[in-house]
């Protein structure tokens, strides 16, 4: 899976945007937290749910159930709004 390239992600200061492009069915802004911005920006490149799951175990100090947790309402939040190519 990965972010399709009809979203933008703009990084201003410490708050990462997600803006769609003219012609997607989303029409607006996201704004990501911390671990929705790790997120976001593995799922730049080809990535798995469980790639994600493993790096952000190797960078956060956190039980892995309580990450992938994080990482399965982040996901299913960006499919809500069709920002996935999967």
């Amino acid at each position: 899976m990965k972010l399709k390239d009809s979203f933008i992600v703009q990084d201003i200061e410490d708050t990462q945007f997600l803006v769609p492009l003219v012609g997607e069915a989303f029409q607006g802004i996201v704004r990501s937290n911390g671990t929705a911005a790790f997120i976001v920006d593995c799922l730049k490149q080809e990535t798995t749910e469980e790639g994600i799951v493993d790096a952000m175990c190797a960078e956060y100090n956190a039980p892995r159930e309580v990450i992938a947790a994080d990482v399965a309402e982040i996901l299913e939040k960006l499919r809500s709004i069709h920002a996935l190519e999967e």
